[in-house]
C-alpha cells in the first residue's frame, strides 16, 4: 500500500477564480489555490467587496467587480459560497467553458443539482469536488482496504459543535442542518467503503441531531449518526466496518487536514490539463444528493 505520490508540476499553472470571500474561502481556498504551483489565484469575487478585497489582498489576486468579470480572467473556478449560489452560477461558468471546483453539497434541492450536472454534461467542462477526507492518505488507504473487506454491517459519525457558534455557525447551515452539511462527507465514506447504498432512512432533528440507517447492494447494513450541536474541541468522525475477516475502524482523530490539500489542488489541475475528471467529481455529488434526498423524504 503507498501513499498518494505527487509528481512535480511542469505544465503552466492553472488560472483559477474564487467565488466567495467567507471564512472557508479566507482559511482554504485562497490559500490553497495561491500556493500553487498547480494553480494560480487569479481574481475574487464576492457580493461584499470589502470581503473579497481581504481575501484577495495577501496573494495579490485581482478583485472583480462582478461573477461575469471574474469569469474574464481565469480558466477555472472554484465556489465557496452556500449550495443555492452555487447551483446558481456554476451552471453559467460552465457554461463559459471553465472547469468548477465545486463544495458539498451541489444544491439545497435535487432539481437544483441536476440541472447543475446538466449544464456541466452540456459544456463537457471538468469538475471536482471538495470532499476535504477523500485527498487524504488514510482515507484512500482506508476506502482500498474496505474494498477487499467483505462488510455485513458498519456504524459512523460524525460530531462536531459549529452550529453553536462561531464563523461556521452560518445561515444555510442553521437552516437546513446537519444532513447537507455532514451528511455528504459520510454517506460518501460508507457508499466508497461499505458498499453502494441503495436504500436510506432518517430519524432525528437535523438541527440537533441527525440518525441514518443505510442499506448497501451487498446487504450490509450501516449507521450514521450526524450532529452539529455537540461540543467539542475537535471534530469527530469515525467509520467502523464490521465483516466476516474482522473489522476495520477509519478514524480522523490523528489526520491532519493540511495533507489533503496539496492532493487535492494537483489533481484539480491534472484534471482541468489532462480533460479528465476523476472520481470525486460532480456526477459523484449528484449521487450524494439524491442519498440526501432519499433521506429527506424518509425521515
Amino acid at each position: 500500500m503507498t501513499e498518494t505520490a505527487i509528481t512535480p508540476w511542469t505544465r503552466q499553472p492553472v488560472r483559477v477564480g474564487l467565488v466567495g470571500a467567507g471564512p472557508w474561502a479566507r482559511a482554504m481556498h485562497a490559500r490553497m489555490l495561491a500556493a500553487g504551483p498547480e494553480t494560480q489565484l487569479t481574481a475574487v469575487w464576492a457580493r461584499r467587496t470589502e470581503a473579497a478585497q481581504e481575501t484577495a489582498a495577501p496573494y495579490g489576486a485581482r478583485v472583480a467587480a462582478s461573477f461575469e468579470e471574474l469569469l474574464d480572467h481565469c480558466e477555472a473556478v472554484a465556489f465557496a459560497v452556500p449550495p443555492s449560489v452555487q447551483a446558481e452560477l456554476a451552471p453559467l461558468a460552465a457554461k463559459r467553458g471553465k472547469a468548477l471546483l465545486l463544495e458539498k453539497p451541489l444544491a439545497l434541492d435535487l432539481p437544483s443539482a441536476e440541472r447543475l450536472v446538466d449544464a456541466v454534461d452540456e459544456a463537457g467542462v471538468v469538475t471536482q469536488l471538495v470532499l476535504t477526507k477523500r485527498y487524504h492518505p488514510v482515507t484512500r488507504r482506508f476506502i482500498e482496504e474496505a474494498q477487499r473487506l467483505d462488510v455485513i454491517g458498519a456504524r459512523s459519525c460524525y460530531l462536531h459543535g459549529a452550529f453553536l457558534g462561531g464563523d461556521f455557525a452560518t445561515s444555510w447551515r442553521l437552516e437546513h442542518g446537519v444532513l447537507l452539511d455532514l451528511g455528504p462527507h459520510l454517506l460518501d465514506l460508507l457508499d466508497a467503503a461499505a458498499g453502494p447504498i441503495v436504500d436510506i432512512r432518517s430519524t432525528g432533528d437535523a438541527r440537533r441531531w441527525t440518525e441514518l440507517t443505510c442499506e448497501h447492494e451487498n446487504g450490509a447494513v450501516s449507521q450514521a449518526s450526524l450532529s452539529g450541536a455537540v461540543p467539542r474541541e475537535r471534530a469527530l468522525t469515525r467509520v467502523e466496518l464490521f465483516g466476516r475477516q474482522g473489522e476495520l475502524v477509519y478514524d480522523t482523530a490523528e489526520i491532519d487536514h493540511e495533507e489533503c490539500w496539496p492532493i487535492l489542488r494537483h489533481e484539480f489541475a491534472t484534471a482541468v490539463r489532462s480533460g479528465r475528471a476523476g472520481d470525486l467529481d460532480a456526477r459523484r455529488g449528484l449521487r450524494l444528493q439524491r442519498l440526501l434526498e432519499r433521506a429527506a423524504l424518509g425521515s
